[in-house]
Protein backbone atom coordinates (compact mmCIF):
# COMPACT_ATOMS: atom_id res chain seq x y z
CA UNK A 1 0.00 0.00 0.00
CA UNK A 2 1.35 3.69 -1.23
CA UNK A 3 0.76 6.31 1.57
CA UNK A 4 -1.93 8.63 0.57
CA UNK A 5 -3.55 12.24 1.64
CA UNK A 6 -6.32 10.06 2.65
CA UNK A 7 -4.07 8.19 5.26
CA UNK A 8 -2.55 11.27 6.42
CA UNK A 9 -6.07 12.55 7.18
CA UNK A 10 -6.56 9.77 9.20
CA UNK A 11 -3.48 9.99 10.89
CA UNK A 12 -4.42 13.93 12.20
CA UNK A 13 -7.84 12.86 12.84
CA UNK A 14 -7.32 10.40 15.43
CA UNK A 15 -4.61 12.71 16.86
CA UNK A 16 -6.97 15.17 17.07
CA UNK A 17 -9.90 12.95 18.39
CA UNK A 18 -7.90 10.90 21.09
CA UNK A 19 -9.75 7.97 20.17
CA UNK A 20 -10.77 5.81 17.28
CA UNK A 21 -14.22 6.28 18.25
CA UNK A 22 -14.33 9.69 18.35
CA UNK A 23 -11.84 10.02 14.74
CA UNK A 24 -14.37 7.62 13.38
CA UNK A 25 -17.76 9.61 14.05
CA UNK A 26 -15.44 12.94 12.88
CA UNK A 27 -14.40 10.77 9.31
CA UNK A 28 -18.04 9.40 8.88
CA UNK A 29 -16.60 6.00 8.95
CA UNK A 30 -16.99 3.22 11.50
CA UNK A 31 -14.83 1.79 14.15
CA UNK A 32 -14.36 -1.23 12.83
CA UNK A 33 -12.92 0.20 9.53
CA UNK A 34 -10.76 3.16 10.79
CA UNK A 35 -8.91 0.54 13.01
CA UNK A 36 -8.50 -1.90 9.75
CA UNK A 37 -7.17 0.98 7.87
CA UNK A 38 -4.62 2.16 10.83
CA UNK A 39 -2.91 -1.10 11.06
CA UNK A 40 -2.52 -1.50 7.20
CA UNK A 41 -0.69 2.48 7.55
CA UNK A 42 1.14 1.01 10.81
CA UNK A 43 2.16 -1.89 8.21
CA UNK A 44 3.82 0.39 5.26
CA UNK A 45 5.13 2.44 7.80
CA UNK A 46 6.95 -0.28 9.57
CA UNK A 47 5.73 0.56 13.22
CA UNK A 48 3.12 1.45 15.70
CA UNK A 49 1.94 5.00 15.20
CA UNK A 50 -0.36 5.02 18.33
CA UNK A 51 -0.65 2.95 21.69
CA UNK A 52 -4.49 2.14 22.71
CA UNK A 53 -4.79 3.08 26.34
CA UNK A 54 -7.69 3.16 28.42
CA UNK A 55 -8.46 6.69 27.80
CA UNK A 56 -7.86 6.42 24.20
CA UNK A 57 -5.24 6.18 21.28
CA UNK A 58 -1.84 8.56 22.63
CA UNK A 59 0.66 8.90 19.96
CA UNK A 60 4.40 6.73 19.83
CA UNK A 61 7.20 8.99 18.87
CA UNK A 62 6.67 7.56 15.69
CA UNK A 63 2.96 8.64 15.64
CA UNK A 64 3.95 12.42 16.84
CA UNK A 65 6.98 12.71 14.09
CA UNK A 66 4.44 11.56 10.91
CA UNK A 67 1.44 13.69 12.52
CA UNK A 68 3.72 16.94 13.08
CA UNK A 69 4.98 16.17 9.18
CA UNK A 70 1.35 15.51 7.60
CA UNK A 71 -0.51 18.71 9.10
CA UNK A 72 1.39 21.22 6.80
CA UNK A 73 1.22 19.00 3.85
CA UNK A 74 -2.35 18.41 4.67
CA UNK A 75 -2.88 22.72 5.27
CA UNK A 76 -0.80 23.71 2.28
CA UNK A 77 -2.55 21.26 -0.37
CA UNK A 78 -6.24 22.36 1.52
CA UNK A 79 -4.99 25.92 0.89
CA UNK A 80 -4.51 24.92 -2.92
CA UNK A 81 -7.26 23.45 -3.31
CA UNK A 82 -9.21 26.47 -1.32
CA UNK A 83 -7.13 29.07 -3.56
CA UNK A 84 -7.83 27.51 -6.99
CA UNK A 85 -11.73 26.99 -6.03
CA UNK A 86 -12.23 30.36 -5.31
CA UNK A 87 -10.39 31.35 -8.71
CA UNK A 88 -12.63 29.54 -10.45
CA UNK A 89 -15.94 30.46 -8.30
CA UNK A 90 -14.93 33.94 -9.55
CA UNK A 91 -14.30 33.07 -13.10
CA UNK A 92 -17.76 31.89 -13.39
CA UNK A 93 -19.58 34.47 -11.20
CA UNK A 94 -20.60 32.40 -8.75
CA UNK A 95 -20.56 32.88 -4.84
CA UNK A 96 -20.54 30.26 -2.19
CA UNK A 97 -20.57 30.30 1.53
CA UNK A 98 -19.40 26.96 3.21
CA UNK A 99 -21.18 26.75 6.42
CA UNK A 100 -19.94 24.16 9.26
CA UNK A 101 -21.71 23.89 13.39
CA UNK A 102 -22.86 21.15 15.68
CA UNK A 103 -26.01 20.45 15.95
CA UNK A 104 -28.36 23.78 17.35
CA UNK A 105 -31.47 24.94 17.25
CA UNK A 106 -30.30 28.41 15.73
CA UNK A 107 -29.61 27.04 12.39
CA UNK A 108 -32.53 26.93 10.81
CA UNK A 109 -32.88 31.27 11.62
CA UNK A 110 -29.24 31.59 10.30
CA UNK A 111 -29.90 30.35 7.33
CA UNK A 112 -32.71 32.13 6.43
CA UNK A 113 -31.15 35.50 7.32
CA UNK A 114 -28.23 34.32 5.14
CA UNK A 115 -30.80 33.82 2.31
CA UNK A 116 -32.17 37.05 2.62
CA UNK A 117 -29.02 39.11 3.22
CA UNK A 118 -26.83 37.13 0.78
CA UNK A 119 -29.32 36.99 -2.25
CA UNK A 120 -27.30 34.58 -4.66
CA UNK A 121 -25.17 33.05 -2.83
CA UNK A 122 -25.03 29.03 -2.37
CA UNK A 123 -25.25 28.53 1.28
CA UNK A 124 -23.95 24.74 1.91
CA UNK A 125 -24.28 23.46 5.65
CA UNK A 126 -22.20 20.60 7.04
CA UNK A 127 -23.47 19.32 10.61
CA UNK A 128 -21.16 17.55 12.54
CA UNK A 129 -20.79 16.39 16.29
CA UNK A 130 -17.06 17.11 16.52
CA UNK A 131 -16.47 20.61 16.95
CA UNK A 132 -12.57 19.65 16.78
CA UNK A 133 -13.46 18.79 12.78
CA UNK A 134 -15.24 21.33 12.39
CA UNK A 135 -12.44 23.98 13.16
CA UNK A 136 -9.94 21.61 11.51
CA UNK A 137 -12.30 22.27 8.39
CA UNK A 138 -11.76 26.00 8.75
CA UNK A 139 -8.16 25.74 9.22
CA UNK A 140 -7.42 22.93 5.85
CA UNK A 141 -9.62 25.49 3.42
CA UNK A 142 -12.68 23.00 3.63
CA UNK A 143 -15.03 25.05 5.22
CA UNK A 144 -15.50 29.02 5.41
CA UNK A 145 -16.81 29.71 8.84
CA UNK A 146 -17.68 27.11 12.01
CA UNK A 147 -20.38 27.68 14.53
CA UNK A 148 -19.00 25.50 17.34
CA UNK A 149 -19.42 24.98 21.39
CA UNK A 150 -16.93 24.62 23.96
CA UNK A 151 -18.04 22.55 27.06
CA UNK A 152 -16.72 24.38 30.57
CA UNK A 153 -13.26 22.66 31.46
CA UNK A 154 -12.58 21.08 28.45
CA UNK A 155 -10.81 23.91 25.69
CA UNK A 156 -11.32 22.39 22.14
CA UNK A 157 -8.08 22.53 19.91
CA UNK A 158 -7.71 24.96 17.97
CA UNK A 159 -5.72 24.87 14.97
CA UNK A 160 -3.06 27.45 14.29
CA UNK A 161 -4.39 30.23 11.58
CA UNK A 162 -7.78 30.73 13.19
CA UNK A 163 -9.97 33.63 13.96
CA UNK A 164 -12.11 32.94 16.75
CA UNK A 165 -14.92 35.13 17.97
CA UNK A 166 -17.02 34.39 21.40
CA UNK A 167 -20.95 34.47 20.43
CA UNK A 168 -22.08 33.38 23.78
CA UNK A 169 -20.01 33.39 26.79
CA UNK A 170 -21.52 30.68 28.92
CA UNK A 171 -24.90 29.34 27.61
CA UNK A 172 -26.41 27.19 30.64
CA UNK A 173 -26.86 23.30 30.16
CA UNK A 174 -30.54 22.48 31.23
CA UNK A 175 -31.80 18.61 31.74
CA UNK A 176 -34.20 16.87 29.72
CA UNK A 177 -36.81 14.76 31.13
CA UNK A 178 -39.64 12.44 31.00
CA UNK A 179 -43.02 14.87 31.28
CA UNK A 180 -44.27 12.68 34.41
CA UNK A 181 -40.92 12.76 35.92
CA UNK A 182 -41.20 13.62 40.14
CA UNK A 183 -38.92 16.31 39.15
CA UNK A 184 -40.08 17.57 36.04
CA UNK A 185 -42.89 19.05 38.56
CA UNK A 186 -39.92 21.87 39.98
CA UNK A 187 -39.43 24.80 37.79
CA UNK A 188 -35.58 23.98 38.30
CA UNK A 189 -34.22 20.60 38.88
CA UNK A 190 -31.62 19.17 41.76
CA UNK A 191 -29.00 16.64 40.43
CA UNK A 192 -29.98 14.91 43.91
CA UNK A 193 -33.50 14.40 42.76
CA UNK A 194 -31.87 12.80 39.47
CA UNK A 195 -29.56 10.47 41.42
CA UNK A 196 -31.76 7.37 40.82
CA UNK A 197 -32.08 7.89 37.06
CA UNK A 198 -29.94 6.47 34.47
CA UNK A 199 -28.48 9.36 32.36
CA UNK A 200 -27.48 9.21 28.93
CA UNK A 201 -24.45 10.85 26.91
CA UNK A 202 -22.93 11.01 23.22
CA UNK A 203 -19.34 10.37 24.21
CA UNK A 204 -18.17 11.51 20.43
CA UNK A 205 -19.65 15.09 21.65
CA UNK A 206 -16.10 16.89 22.24
CA UNK A 207 -16.35 17.32 26.33
CA UNK A 208 -19.40 15.97 26.70
CA UNK A 209 -18.75 13.40 28.56
CA UNK A 210 -16.34 15.15 30.48
CA UNK A 211 -18.04 17.40 31.10
CA UNK A 212 -21.17 15.60 32.75
CA UNK A 213 -18.68 13.31 34.62
CA UNK A 214 -17.10 16.48 36.77
CA UNK A 215 -20.10 17.77 37.14
CA UNK A 216 -21.86 14.09 38.64
CA UNK A 217 -19.08 13.89 40.45
CA UNK A 218 -18.48 16.84 42.16
CA UNK A 219 -22.78 16.32 43.45
CA UNK A 220 -21.49 12.89 44.37
CA UNK A 221 -23.58 11.02 42.48
CA UNK A 222 -22.33 7.86 40.65
CA UNK A 223 -25.32 6.97 38.45
CA UNK A 224 -25.78 4.73 35.94
CA UNK A 225 -24.30 6.00 32.09
CA UNK A 226 -25.74 4.68 29.00
CA UNK A 227 -23.65 5.57 25.95
CA UNK A 228 -25.67 6.85 22.78
CA UNK A 229 -26.58 9.61 19.85
CA UNK A 230 -28.91 12.43 21.49
CA UNK A 231 -31.58 11.66 18.35
CA UNK A 232 -32.39 8.19 20.37
CA UNK A 233 -31.43 9.97 23.64
CA UNK A 234 -35.15 12.04 22.90
CA UNK A 235 -37.18 8.69 22.59
CA UNK A 236 -35.67 7.22 25.60
CA UNK A 237 -36.15 10.19 27.69
CA UNK A 238 -39.73 10.33 26.51
CA UNK A 239 -39.99 6.81 27.75
CA UNK A 240 -38.59 7.48 31.16
CA UNK A 241 -35.44 5.66 30.41
CA UNK A 242 -33.13 8.14 31.01
CA UNK A 243 -32.51 11.76 31.54
CA UNK A 244 -29.64 14.01 29.41
CA UNK A 245 -28.41 17.19 29.45
CA UNK A 246 -29.66 19.09 26.45
CA UNK A 247 -29.27 23.03 25.05
CA UNK A 248 -31.34 25.50 27.00
CA UNK A 249 -33.01 26.38 23.29
CA UNK A 250 -34.57 22.61 23.45
CA UNK A 251 -38.32 23.26 23.13
CA UNK A 252 -40.53 21.00 26.02
CA UNK A 253 -42.76 17.91 24.37
CA UNK A 254 -45.86 16.62 25.60
CA UNK A 255 -44.14 13.67 26.56
CA UNK A 256 -40.68 15.66 27.61
CA UNK A 257 -40.07 18.65 30.36
CA UNK A 258 -36.91 20.59 30.28
CA UNK A 259 -35.83 22.63 32.96
CA UNK A 260 -32.54 24.39 34.40
CA UNK A 261 -30.07 22.51 36.80
CA UNK A 262 -30.14 24.25 40.42
CA UNK A 263 -26.65 26.15 40.17
CA UNK A 264 -26.16 26.08 36.71
CA UNK A 265 -23.17 23.60 37.34
CA UNK A 266 -22.43 23.01 33.29
CA UNK A 267 -22.36 25.31 30.43
CA UNK A 268 -20.62 26.16 26.83
CA UNK A 269 -18.94 28.60 25.25
CA UNK A 270 -20.43 29.33 21.90
CA UNK A 271 -18.39 29.80 19.31
CA UNK A 272 -17.90 31.47 15.94
CA UNK A 273 -14.42 30.30 13.79
CA UNK A 274 -12.82 31.56 10.47
CA UNK A 275 -9.84 32.05 9.16
CA UNK A 276 -7.47 34.41 10.37
CA UNK A 277 -7.87 37.91 8.92
CA UNK A 278 -11.51 36.61 6.92
CA UNK A 279 -13.68 38.14 9.35
CA UNK A 280 -14.89 41.66 7.74
CA UNK A 281 -17.15 42.10 4.91
CA UNK A 282 -20.02 39.57 4.39
CA UNK A 283 -18.38 37.04 6.72
CA UNK A 284 -19.07 39.76 9.71
CA UNK A 285 -22.61 40.07 8.50
CA UNK A 286 -22.44 35.95 9.09
CA UNK A 287 -21.90 36.51 12.38
CA UNK A 288 -24.32 38.91 13.30
CA UNK A 289 -26.90 36.89 11.47
CA UNK A 290 -26.16 34.01 13.59
CA UNK A 291 -26.15 35.88 17.06
CA UNK A 292 -29.50 37.15 16.01
CA UNK A 293 -31.02 33.72 14.83
CA UNK A 294 -29.61 32.41 18.76
CA UNK A 295 -31.16 34.90 20.77
CA UNK A 296 -34.86 34.48 18.38
CA UNK A 297 -34.19 30.63 19.23
CA UNK A 298 -33.92 31.23 22.85
CA UNK A 299 -36.86 33.32 22.83
CA UNK A 300 -38.66 30.43 21.66
CA UNK A 301 -38.04 28.07 24.70
CA UNK A 302 -40.38 29.02 27.95
CA UNK A 303 -37.52 27.59 30.11
CA UNK A 304 -34.42 29.30 28.64
CA UNK A 305 -36.90 32.75 28.65
CA UNK A 306 -37.73 32.35 32.01
CA UNK A 307 -34.04 31.47 33.21
CA UNK A 308 -33.25 34.63 31.16
CA UNK A 309 -35.93 37.04 32.18
CA UNK A 310 -34.82 36.00 35.81
CA UNK A 311 -31.30 37.03 35.16
CA UNK A 312 -32.41 40.58 33.89
CA UNK A 313 -30.40 39.57 30.34
CA UNK A 314 -32.46 39.90 27.01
Amino acid sequence: MDLEVRHLRVLCAIADAGSLHGAARALGTSQPALTTQLRRIENTLGGRLFSRERTGCVPTPLGRGVVGRARPLLASLSALVTETRAAAARREGGARLRIGSTASRAIPGWLRRLRERLPGTETQLQVAVSATALLRGVAEGELDVAFVHEVEGCPLRVPPGLDVRTLVEREPQFVCLAADHPAAHHPVVDLADLAADQWMVDPSVDGEWEGLRRVLSTAGLNPRILHGDYLTAAGLVATGEVVTLCQPTSRPRPDMAVRPLRGDPLGVRLLLAVRGGAYGGDLAGVGADLESAYWEAASHSPPYRSWLTERGRP
